[in-house]
This record gives structure tokens, C-alpha cells and sequence, in this order.
């Protein structure tokens, strides 16, 4: 959430630092608030103003960045609040999503290499341990998720928009 939220740091209850960015409500349903994240830039006077996602004919682009958590706070279809994520939580999920997998299907093709097979086998234990990383970070990111430690969480209300990007 660093840079497209704009973020500043802050602290949970636990203590750890949270990078922040504000999001707008647009749908409340069965106790769930879904949240659309706000950018930051893109007020139609730059090149990418297409791109941003604050112009309605964009709205795809934004549907598909929503996302939902429990509604405790009593909020309306319309309100700005401001959530965060741990600082650590970005690094955390490309290590799982990335690094795993890759440094499984390095470690099993070279250790089929070192083993003295040829390049048949090498490759076969790469993809071998291309698979086993993505099982190995399939279980670990359901294990993140279940902890809420990737999960963006509620931080306070937003005063409402001024500029006339969020406004539809």
C-alpha cells in the first residue's frame, strides 16, 4: 500500500508499524464493508489520467482492486476511512509468492546437476521444485491470510473528498 495509497506510518495496537492509504466504501452487504482503495494522482491533467483509475470509465480497473473486511465500525456506501497494512506484510507475501518457488526450482535442478545427471534431469528436478514452491507458498499465504497478517485492517475515518477526482 506504500506508494499508491499514500501511505504514512503509524502503529497497531500490537506496536508494528503500519504504512496507511485511504480507501472509499462502496457497497456494504451482509455485515462486510467492500472498499475501493483512492490513488493519490491523476486528476486528468497528466498523461497517465487514463490509467489512475478515478475516471469512471475505469471502473473495472477498480472493481478489481476492491477488497473487504468485517463492518465494526458502522460505515456508509460513500465514506473515506484510512486502513493499513504492517509494514512487513508486502515483503512478506513476494517472498512467499516469489522467492520460494524460485529458490525451490534453482535448489532442485542444481541438485540434480550436482548429483550427476545431465540437463534431462536437471530441468525435471527444476520444474519438480518449481512445483513444490508454489505448494509450499499456496499453504504458507492461506496461513499469512488466516492470521490476517496480509490483510489490510481498519485505522479511522477520512474526512470526506474535496477534489472533484473522487467525487462520481
Amino acid at each position: 500500500m506504500n506508494g499508491a495509497l499514500g501511505a504514512s506510518p503509524d502503529v497497531d495496537d500490537a506496536g508494528r508499524g503500519l504504512s496507511e492509504g485511504l480507501a472509499r466504501v462502496v457497497a456494504v452487504e451482509g455485515g462486510r464493508v467492500w472498499l475501493e482503495p483512492e490513488t493519490v494522482s491523476g486528476c486528468g491533467g497528466c498523461a497517465s489520467a487514463m490509467l489512475c483509475g478515478t475516471k469512471s470509465g475505469n471502473s473495472r480497473r477498480m472493481a478489481a482492486k476492491r477488497f473487504a473486511f468485517p463492518d465494526e465500525h458502522d460505515l456508509r456506501v460513500g465514506d473515506r476511512v484510512v486502513v493499513g497494512v504492517e509494514d512487513g506484510a508486502l515483503l512478506r507475501a513476494a517472498a512467499t509468492a516469489y522467492a520460494l518457488p524460485l529458490l525451490l526450482l534453482f535448489a532442485g535442478g542444481l541438485t540434480a546437476k550436482w548429483s550427476g545427471g545431465g540437463d534431462g534431469p536437471a530441468a525435471l528436478a527444476a520444474l519438480a521444485g518449481l512445483a513444490l514452491g508454489f505448494g509450499l507458498a499456496h499453504l504458507r499465504a492461506r496461513r499469512l491470510n488466516r492470521l490476517g497478517l496480509l490483510s489490510p485492517r481498519f485505522v479511522r475515518r477520512a474526512p470526506p473528498a474535496t477534489d472533484a477526482c473522487h467525487q462520481e
